[in-house]
């Protein structure tokens, strides 16, 4: 079932955090961030949204990178019942993927409580400050792909914030699978 995440409260300060990426390195909020902003994305590796969009949010993703935005993703599904979500898993769609970012995976799902993630995929732009500016969605896709010629509302919105600190008053909630918690 899908679920919608709720919309941007601007200036939310996002919580610290130390993960590990697929590979076992702890990456803490300071390390991920960017310079002129932050991007967490809650994302999976089952998630038939976050597939659907994986093609063109890698490229977005690593386009923000190169013009001083940090970018982390971040899985927090529990892995026990869901082992595409796992660690192994994660690292095998991190290296075939090629991803340029960490893909951190929180375990305990404290991470995922504490920016109160609802679904995957689920964007949080943060801007110097690291205060919420973005919580929107990618762009028009849902379970399919959007048409190529679909708005690029996270990566225009990620360029505004980088630009002036603010993001876009009119934003579309993520919506996609919710958060798979542990029992």
């Amino acid at each position: 079932m899908a679920v919608h995440a709720p919309v941007c409260d601007f200036g939310w300060k996002a919580p610290s955090f130390t993960l590990p990426d697929t590979n076992g390195k702890l990456w803490t909020l300071d390390e991920v961030g960017g310079p002129k902003g932050t991007l967490i994305m809650f994302i999976c590796n089952h998630c038939p949204y976050v597939l659907a969009v994986l093609d063109r949010l890698q490229p977005e993703a690593e386009a923000l990178m190169e013009q001083g935005i940090g970018v982390a993703a971040i899985c927090s599904n529990d892995a026990e019942t869901y082992p595409e979500d796992g660690v192994d898993k994660m690292r095998e769609m991190a290296q075939t993927r090629g991803f340029k970012f960490p893909y951190l995976h929180d375990e305990s799902q404290a991470v995922a409580k504490a920016y109160d993630a609802i679904c995957t995929p689920d964007f949080f732009g943060f801007n110097a400050d690291y205060e919420l500016q973005y919580r929107g969605r990618l762009d028009a896709s849902g379970r399919n792909p959007a048409p190529p010629e679909a708005k690029r509302e996270l990566y225009e919105a990620m360029q505004m914030v980088a630009a002036t600190g603010q993001g876009p008053r009119d934003q579309v909630a993520a919506m996609g699978c919710s958060i798979k918690w542990k029992s």
